[in-house]
């Protein structure tokens, strides 16, 4: 690798454009009327072929209270359960909105694109540096939908309340399954601070998978020795792909992230958040399957980083929890202000009691609490891709990795 020089924070791999829906009861109980769902057909496992099979799969999973992505038949059925809502037209992708937090926080970031078009054009700051594989403009929007907890919708049969609020995410998006490699990610890596990595959850195509993951290794070369390389998992749409790339990227990351729900998918159970020995037995089993040299899990009650690498992030877990709270509560458009008046606020009790527990059990974890809020409506989605900015921002503040 190269000797260390500048200090450019790198984003990848793909965004997107996001229909963000406002949460209409009213609309979502007319729907289960029209198509006659029955509380025992909410499954979150059955494909998404048509505007009913994810009306139903959006109740199922809001019964249940978690979040996840899912692949959906064509673009036509967002377009078309959209139709039925207000929502906003919003970017989306971890490597974006963890630039837009970064925007927000006055640091400038290059940002590796797939897919490009006049919504992209309009939306991302001219402080973000495109590099792109896009030959031609295309939108493929990603459906978002955000429950808040509480929300009760009646079915022709009974009714489902969300336990808590989450959100869902449902695409079929040609370019981010493709994910081209642009020829430009080389140069622009060989003067990068830190490196993003996400967005292969995505991909279909395993050979095709291999082969993306062998030009992104090439240009990784390029990389500075002192270069952070910071991996955000997702929920694999091909959930065998997961391994695939671990076992073709895990060398070269520094910091592997994923939040809850990712941690119990990888474990195939749930697992009580607020209880320590569940959640230090989930802490050991899941670092055997990720040995990094720090394996970073963000939840809504704490966020902890394990792993002999792990000590030095602490701050950066301090800044990466302030901001993902700030966008909670505020949505899109906060500032450093607002992130600083977050600061002040309470943290959550039993978030603090787990971290405790955590720090004194495994002697290489630190973690934070997360914020107690109490908001009436509150932003969900992108929450994740929020905590990785608010983590880059801290390493662009404190200076290269050593």
């Amino acid at each position: 690798m190269r000797g260390d020089e500048g200090r450019k924070l790198v984003l990848g791999l793909g965004g997107t454009v996001d229909y963000e829906l406002r949460w209409d009861a009213a609309v979502l109980e007319r729907l289960a009327t029209e198509h006659a769902v029955r509380r025992d057909e909410l499954t979150t496992t059955e494909p998404v072929v048509d505007e009913r099979s994810l009306l139903v799969t959006v109740l199922a999973f809001a019964a249940a209270g978690t979040g996840a992505e899912r692949f959906v038949a064509s673009s036509d059925v967002v377009e078309r359960f959209s139709s039925h809502f207000s929502y906003d037209v919003t970017l989306g992708g971890t490597g974006v909105r963890a630039g837009l937090v970064l925007d927000s926080l006055g640091i400038p970031s290059v940002q590796h694109l797939v897919s490009i078009d006049d919504n992209v054009r309009r939306l991302l700051p001219s402080a973000i540096t495109i590099v792109s594989s896009a030959t031609e403009d295309t939108l493929d929007p990603h459906l978002i939908v955000q429950y808040p907890a509480g929300a009760r919708i009646r079915l022709v049969d009974g009714e489902i309340v969300s336990p808590g609020a989450n959100r869902l995410i449902f695409a079929n998006d040609p370019p981010n399954r493709a994910m081209a490699i642009s020829e430009d990610l080389s140069d622009a890596l060989a003067e990068a601070s830190a490196f993003l990595v996400s967005g292969f959850n995505t991909m279909q195509d395993h050979d095709l998978l291999v082969q993306r993951l062998d030009q992104l290794r090439a240009a990784m070369s390029e990389l500075p020795d002192r270069a952070l390389v910071y991996y955000e998992d997702a929920g694999f749409y091909t959930r065998s792909f997961a391994a695939t790339v671990r076992s073709r990227l895990l060398r070269h990351i520094d910091v592997y992230g994923m939040n809850e729900d990712e941690l119990q998918e990888y474990l195939g159970r749930a697992v009580d958040l607020l209880d320590p020995a569940a959640v230090i037995a989930a802490l050991h089993e899941i670092r055997e399957i990720i040995p990094v040299p720090a394996l970073v899990v963000h939840t809504r009650y704490w966020a902890v980083a394990i792993g002999p690498e792990a000590a030095r992030h602490r701050e950066a877990l301090e800044s990466a929890v302030r901001v993902s709270a700030t966008r909670y509560r505020l949505g899109d458009g906060f500032s450093a202000a607002d992130a600083a008046e977050t600061a002040t606020l309470r943290l959550h009790e039993e978030g603090m009691a787990l971290v405790d527990a955590i720090e004194a059990a495994i002697p290489d974890a630190v973690g934070v609490a997360a914020f107690s809020l109490e908001v009436a409506t509150p932003t969900t989605i992108g929450l994740g891709d929020t905590f990785v900015g608010g983590f880059l921002a801290a390493h662009a503040h404190e200076g290269a990795h050593a």
